[in-house]
């Protein structure tokens, strides 16, 4: 689904670009490697990031999730998604695996978001208020998890009426190709477009911004 973008209006997120999922050495790098190695995800969001840098009038918002140790020990109801990060302590709070992976790390001016502690960033983090600042309506979300986060943050910003962009290569998911063919079917049925990153570029560089 191409789409065609307002100049000055777009935005881009990025969801949980930290060490726990993107480094060797986190925890949950293992249940996404296959997926960064098949779509190239870690490479595509290098030049999707590159990519948005070159458009100066373009905000760039970085999402992460980190859980404090009065998290772990206090909450009364614990989902299975929690229930697996806090037995492993994923995201712990004040860590290197909470720190954004080096090569994706945000740059001066770019905006970093309140920490999410559930799969919504609009509703869990100060993002809507940011989007509303810069009178961003068309808004475009990578990274992971492509069904947790990510796709619940876009079904947010749909139902919130703003234009969704999603990727088909600068995502990622545990479960290999059955998994991901799900989640495509998904994301197209709640955004706008879905798309590679070189076509979304591509409408980015159409615009002349």
């Amino acid at each position: 689904m191409p789409s065609t973008y307002e100049r000055g209006r777009v935005g881009l997120l990025l969801v949980d670009l930290v060490n726990e999922n993107f480094s060797k050495d986190g925890k949950a790098y293992a249940i996404y490697a296959p997926e960064y190695e098949r779509l190239g995800t870690i490479d595509n969001l290098s030049r999707l990031v590159a990519g948005v840098r070159g458009h100066k009038d373009i905000p760039v918002f970085y999402s992460t999730t980190a859980f404090t140790g009065e998290d772990y020990a206090t909450w009364k109801h614990v989902s299975g998604m929690h229930r697996e990060m806090f037995d492993n302590r994923l995201f712990e709070a004040g860590t290197w695996n909470t720190e954004f992976y080096e090569d994706l790390a945000p740059q001066p001016g770019e905006v970093i978001l309140a920490p999410h502690k559930g799969l919504d960033v609009l509703h869990h983090t100060d993002l809507e208020f940011q989007l509303r600042q810069r009178d961003v309506e068309y808004l475009a979300i990578a990274g992971v998890s492509g069904i947790m986060a990510v796709e619940s943050t876009a079904r947010s910003a749909m139902e919130r009426a703003h234009h969704v962009t999603t990727f088909t290569d600068a995502i990622a998911a545990p479960g290999g190709l059955v998994t991901y063919q799900a989640m495509m079917r998904g994301l197209n049925m709640i955004s706008h477009s879905v798309v590679s990153v070189d076509d979304f570029l591509a409408s980015l560089d159409d615009l002349g911004a």
